[in-house]
């Protein structure tokens, strides 16, 4: 029997190198991507004692006491460390209240897809990208059309700020997202971002997505790149922590362990050869490291380091999956944007309240 179970999510790099590190007393449980986007944190909390966790959970977390405070268990100079190695905003995005509340394993930001072979340069800004004549979609699964409408809107020079964005921004961006979906080709629609590039890659079905989340497993079959700018470059990172809950007593050999998973030479080694794509910057700016990946990391390095950091607040989680329903909803009903755009903010000012 484990003495400790943690729970991580089920792609190759999502639990690849968890499991292959082997640690004595430690087993990892796997959950959908559907489940890692949406499950209620408090409830796995109870069952687990290190939960992969992506950086929005942390308000619902926060309000349920269920994580613990990672300066309990490492030293400031230990995450100070971190901080300074970790890619773009990776650690930063898990430090809520003057606490750390994970650890950055894992790095990703929304960045652009292509097959090299059907479309041979991506388009710099956003009417290239709508003037193309091959396939495209956008990522619209699960909380992605959400994410996709805040990183146009970002891109447009957009803040979402206590009431939601500018509404002519967001009107603009929700446009740009409508046509993308209008055009995307039957066997795109429903695809999280894991379909949507496993299409990409194994038929010719589709060739562009402006903005999805970066797989290192994908390259270089697929090519990836700064998405297309608008007043500036607009993408929404995503990534993975590791976080310890309360129910858990983690002995000082399960320390150690965790230091070693963001050890640099884990980072540049152990995690790259085991299907993982790392948090570190020493491994992101590792030739070796970027060669092996097809160039991915050096391709994509300057989007994440630009990368927007999604609110953290308590509801928003389930605020995220409601406003990605209208979103789609809207879509799909050729629904006067204007419509769609107010729905949001009432929804996201309810959901701050």
């Amino acid at each position: 029997m484990s003495d400790f179970v943690g729970l991580t999510w089920d792609h190759p790099r999502g639990r690849k190198a968890l499991q292959a590190a082997d640690f004595t007393g430690l087993r990892w449980d796997v959950q959908p991507l559907e489940g890692f986007e949406s499950s209620p944190i408090e409830e796995l909390a109870e069952r687990y004692d290190l939960i992969v966790l992506d950086h929005p959970h942390l308000g619902d977390a926060l309000e349920a006491k269920c994580l613990r405070p990672l300066d309990e268990l490492f030293s400031a100079e230990e995450l100070a460390a971190w901080s300074t190695d970790a890619v773009g905003p990776s650690f930063a995005s898990y430090t809520v209240g003057g606490h750390t509340w994970a650890l950055p394993l894992d790095a990703a930001t929304q960045v652009s897809a292509r097959r090299p072979d059907l479309l041979a340069e991506a388009p710099a800004n956003w009417d290239d990208a709508l003037a193309l004549d091959v396939p495209v979609a956008p990522s619209l699964a699960g909380p992605h059309a959400f994410l996709s409408l805040c990183s146009i809107a970002v891109s447009l020079g957009g803040e979402l700020g206590d009431d939601f964005f500018d509404r002519s921004v967001a009107a603009e961006a929700l446009a740009i997202l409508a046509e993308f979906a209008h055009r995307a080709p039957v066997a795109a629609s429903g695809l999280n971002p894991i379909g949507l590039l496993e299409l990409m890659s194994t038929t010719d079905e589709l060739a562009y997505v402006p903005l999805v989340y970066g797989y290192v497993n994908y390259s270089p079959r697929v090519a990836f790149g700064p998405p297309p700018l608008g007043e500036r470059l607009g993408s929404t990172i995503g990534g993975t922590g590791i976080a310890v809950t309360r129910r858990s007593e983690p002995t000082p050999e399960l320390l150690d362990h965790l230091r070693w998973l963001l050890s640099p030479s884990t980072q540049r080694g152990f995690i790259p050869r085991h299907a993982g794509q790392p948090s570190a910057r020493t491994a992101w700016t590792d030739p070796a490291v970027d060669d092996a990946a097809g160039g991915f990391y050096s391709q994509t390095l300057a989007t994440i380091e630009r990368s927007w950091v999604r609110p953290r607040f308590a509801g928003y989680i389930p605020f995220q999956s409601a406003a990605s329903g209208i979103i789609r909803d809207g879509l799909e009903a050729h629904s006067d944007g204007k419509a769609t755009i107010d729905l949001l903010a009432t929804t996201y000012q309810e959901a701050r309240a």
